[in-house]
């Protein structure tokens, strides 16, 4: 029986355990911290029960529109907080029973490479034949930056530690985690503003996409920096004083907290790498299509090898890692296709190519658009900001990429990650019947503007 170690219990890691123990491996999974890593823990899980809590809030503020009558609304943070934890404890405690499930060997601590087959934990010693380095990322901070925990923060204080929401906030980073807090703390009162560098904000999305999204902040008075940069800051008793450089000088912002959102570091730096001659670049962990590091026996997935920062990568990665080593052969991942997931309000969600990366790759681009104020169940929802972006190859009508704003719409993904990888086309969605009243319908709509078929606008 082959055997592997695993080093590193997060989406990444534990899924590549659990799949190596139903292909028959002998697996050791090696944890620092815990299991579920940042994602369970520290980032998507939490996040996303605390924009749950934010959303019903934001339906209470609003409840004149649904013929409710209320007084006196209050909001507690603390309570919020509170219950995000609860539902990472529950998921967490859910790995530990897959792992016990699955008879896979936990070892806590933090794990170093001493050998391509040598693990060290502690004073322990481990070896396999196999090595999955799965140790994930961190947030990324500039030079010099200090996370305090209180007045400079990062995404882990923000959940495992801050129970009060600021009066005022300050985030540098306009990306997935920097929208998915403004949202969240201008929903409880914060006065948010937001910095990005680039023109727009999720600068890796549709631009359409990214304008709906900046619209739909102004309105909730959220306010936006966009092609700004960070150059300095000072902390006070009271607060913190942010120097922005903005296309008219500088400017300087004071707030209660600075939240910093700005990507993520690799956690390779006490690995081992070095010593055992795994090549690096920029402390990622370079790999091949199908995990293998230069050093054969170590391979190296999820956050720490660079391609992708999404934890549903990671899982995926995973797979192909232990089924690879297990003597199958699995298709590489298409990283352009990898489901891209903002869960702020509206959401923002795409896969595939955008419109001007289709038309640089020498595609016949046809854009087809389907705007939700047209689609019914948005309207009974009350929640019709956004649209259906598709982009579709003309000559052979292939659809090359999804770019949607809107209510759920991270929840219309599968559709279209399953017509990427059956390499569908509009035909297929054309005669494909989606339910009515959905949210779909701007799906096939949007597939059927592409063509000039539309039949609801």
């Amino acid at each position: 029986m082959a055997s592997v170690i695993i080093v590193g219990g997060g989406p990444g890691g534990y899924v590549a355990a659990i799949r190596a123990a139903q292909l028959g491996l002998a697996v050791t999974l090696v944890e620092r911290e815990w299991l579920g890593g940042v994602c369970l823990n520290w980032g998507c899980i939490p996040t996303k029960a605390l924009l749950r809590n934010a959303e019903v809030l934001s339906l209470f503020k609003h409840a004149k529109d649904w013929g409710v009558t209320m007084e006196k609304l209050t909001a507690d943070y603390g309570s919020a907080f509170d219950r995000s934890r609860q539902v990472s404890d529950k998921l967490v405690k859910g790995i530990q029973f897959l792992m016990k499930k699955n008879k896979i060997t936990v070892v806590e601590g933090a794990g170093k490479l001493v050998a391509p087959n040598t693990v060290q934990v502690g004073a322990k010693k481990l070896t396999a034949d196999h090595v999955i380095l799965a140790v994930g990322a961190r947030p990324r901070l500039f030079p010099g930056m200090v996370a305090d925990g209180k007045r400079l923060v990062t995404s882990r204080a923000a959940l495992l530690e801050n129970r009060d929401a600021p009066k005022s906030l300050v985030i540098l980073g306009g990306g997935a985690i920097g929208c998915e807090f403004a949202y969240i703390y201008n929903q409880y009162g914060a006065k948010v503003t937001l910095v990005e560098l680039q023109p727009h904000l999720l600068p890796l999305e549709d631009p359409e996409s990214s304008t709906v999204l900046e619209k739909a902040y102004q309105k909730e008075g959220i306010e936006l920096m966009l092609g700004c940069g960070y150059v300095s800051h000072e902390i006070g008793a009271k607060g913190v004083k942010v120097k922005v450089k903005t296309p008219q000088g500088e400017k300087t912002v004071e707030a209660e907290r600075m939240l910093v959102a700005l990507g993520i570091s690799p956690n390779t730096e006490e690995l081992g790498l070095e010593a055992v001659g795994v090549k690096t670049e920029r402390g990622f962990i370079q790999v091949d299509e199908q995990m293998r590091t230069n050093i054969p026996g170590v391979w190296a997935i999820g956050d720490c090898n660079g391609r992708s920062g999404l934890a549903h990568v990671a899982s995926a990665q995973g797979v192909v890692a232990v089924e690879t080593i297990a003597g199958h052969h699995p298709p590489a991942l298409r990283y352009e296709d990898m489901p891209r997931c903002t869960y702020c309000h509206p959401q923002v969600a795409s896969l595939g190519l955008t419109e001007a990366q289709a038309k640089e790759r020498g595609f016949d681009v046809k854009v087809g658009r389907f705007p939700l104020a047209a689609n019914g169940k948005a309207l009974a929802l009350g929640d019709a900001t956004g649209q259906v972006k598709v982009v579709v190859d003309g000559k052979y009508g292939e659809v090359l990429g999804v770019h949607m704003v809107g209510p759920d719409v991270t929840e219309l993904l599968p559709e279209f990650g399953l017509a990427r990888t059956a390499e569908a086309t509009v035909t297929e969605f054309e005669y494909s019947v989606h339910a009515h009243p959905t949210l779909s319908e701007a799906l096939h709509e949007a597939v059927l503007s592409a063509q000039g078929i539309a039949l609801h606008i």
